[in-house]
């Protein structure tokens, strides 16, 4: 079982990210395929993937992968860089996928299928809280936002999959100090100098959606921060289209949050099997009857809902 760390050589971040990782480990020499060159970690089951194209249309990168190397992929890292409207320096990392977007099934602006999800990494919250810890020690919070997102953008994968970037600008992208901390994170949780790997899920455990709120996910960021659980999707308010809600019959097809919702359960519980699913909600992002209906439409179907205070403990 491999994981692939993927690399777009259409992206300067990507790169910066791809090369400091080689120097903080033993990499064997890359070895061109059809799909991209190809380098192994000595010490740990990982492959590191440099392609061409921009790593947000690598459709069924994962599986090209396994043909051309005869192995399993049972994990996609993407380095990445960030952008953002504002330029805000962030270290951040997300699920991907399209959830909400419409026209359903046409393809995605920043690639991806509208409306299909890519499940999670297992390793997302494990990451989240190690890339906290190991910024904040290295004061890297005085100048980047250390920030995680909903669940947004392409490619479309069967391979859980998280993206790792640096943002918002190109000076931030070529920063050393920002580049070997996602070395140092991914050489420790993917046991690239000793071989022993971090964050595997072992089948048991309470597993968090984010339901509601903005793209930076605020909320749900300080009850991950707190809590010791595993991390699924992450579904912004805009990601969840009420606009019909008052004028359909109580159908779970006809509602597109429904089935935004429903699709996030879906994907996260394969990354999952096993796992304690339950939702906690952004409430303040919700109208009053929005998060009426939310509740009773998870109530109805057994997806357990949690607030803040009861995960935390406060």
């Amino acid at each position: 079982m491999v994981t692939l760390v993927l690399c777009s050589l259409a992206d300067d971040a990507s790169v910066n990210l791809r090369n400091a990782l080689q120097e903080h480990s033993p990499w064997t020499k890359p070895e061109t395929f059809s799909h991209g060159n190809v380098s192994k970690s000595i010490n740990s089951d990982v492959h590191l993937l440099s392609i061409e194209q921009i790593h947000v249309n690598a459709d069924s990168i994962d599986k090209a992968h396994e043909k051309e190397l005869n192995c399993t992929v049972d994990e996609v890292l993407v380095l990445s860089r960030h952008v953002s409207s504002t330029d805000t320096p962030a270290i951040t990392l997300h699920a991907i996928g399209l959830p909400g977007v419409m026209p359903e099934g046409e393809k995605g602006t920043s690639g991806g299928i509208n409306g299909v999800l890519v499940p999670p990494s297992p390793r997302f919250a494990t990451i989240f809280r190690e890339m906290l810890v190991e910024a904040r020690k290295r004061k890297l919070d005085d100048h980047f936002d250390l920030t995680l997102e909903a669940t947004h953008h392409g490619p479309v994968l069967e391979t859980p999959t998280l993206y790792l970037e640096i943002g918002s600008t190109e000076a931030d992208w070529s920063r050393g100090d920002a580049l070997n901390l996602w070395a140092d994170i991914l050489s420790k949780i993917l046991g690239l100098k000793d071989g022993v790997q971090m964050g595997l899920w072992e089948g048991g455990g309470e597993v968090m959606i984010g339901l509601g709120g903005g793209h930076y996910s605020p909320r749900h960021r300080a009850v991950l921060e707190k809590a010791d659980m595993w991390l699924g999707h992450i579904i912004a308010s805009y990601s969840l289209d009420f606009s019909e809600s008052e004028s359909l019959e109580d159908d779970e097809t006809n509602h597109p949050w429904q089935k935004t919702i429903l699709s996030a359960v879906s994907s996260t519980k394969k990354s999952f099997p096993g796992g304690q699913i339950f939702v906690h909600m952004d409430r303040k992002s919700f109208k009053g009857w929005q998060r009426r209906e939310v509740e009773s439409f998870l109530s109805e179907r057994g997806i357990i809902l949690r607030r803040g205070k009861d995960i935390t403990g406060g």
